[in-house]
């Protein structure tokens, strides 16, 4: 019986860090909202392109709608637009 325990708790240990390293579709939305939200920070400087800021202002707004309503594929192109609109590239799902 010990013997069995012992080889559930290995398998189990070897499973979880497969389980960790699986991103929802729910964290992605969150993680490009706050890649979106620096990036705009960083180009709304002085001398910056209002409209690309604008824009792409108006683009997370939609992408915050689409992952609020459980739209997350929609919600996740959205911000990768928006992001893209500003010349940085969206942050990957395996990092």
């Amino acid at each position: 019986m010990a013997a069995l325990t012992g080889i559930s708790l290995a398998m189990l240990a070897v499973a979880q860090p497969a389980a960790e390293a699986a991103v929802t579709r729910s964290e992605y939305c969150s993680r490009l909202g706050l890649q979106l939200d620096g990036a705009i920070q960083a180009k709304a400087e002085p001398g910056a392109n209002a409209t690309e800021i604008a824009e792409a202002t108006a683009l997370q707004d939609k992408a915050n709608r689409f992952c609020a309503e459980r739209k997350q594929a929609q919600g996740i192109r959205t911000y990768a637009n928006a992001l893209k609109l500003l010349g940085v590239t969206p942050v990957d799902l395996n990092q």
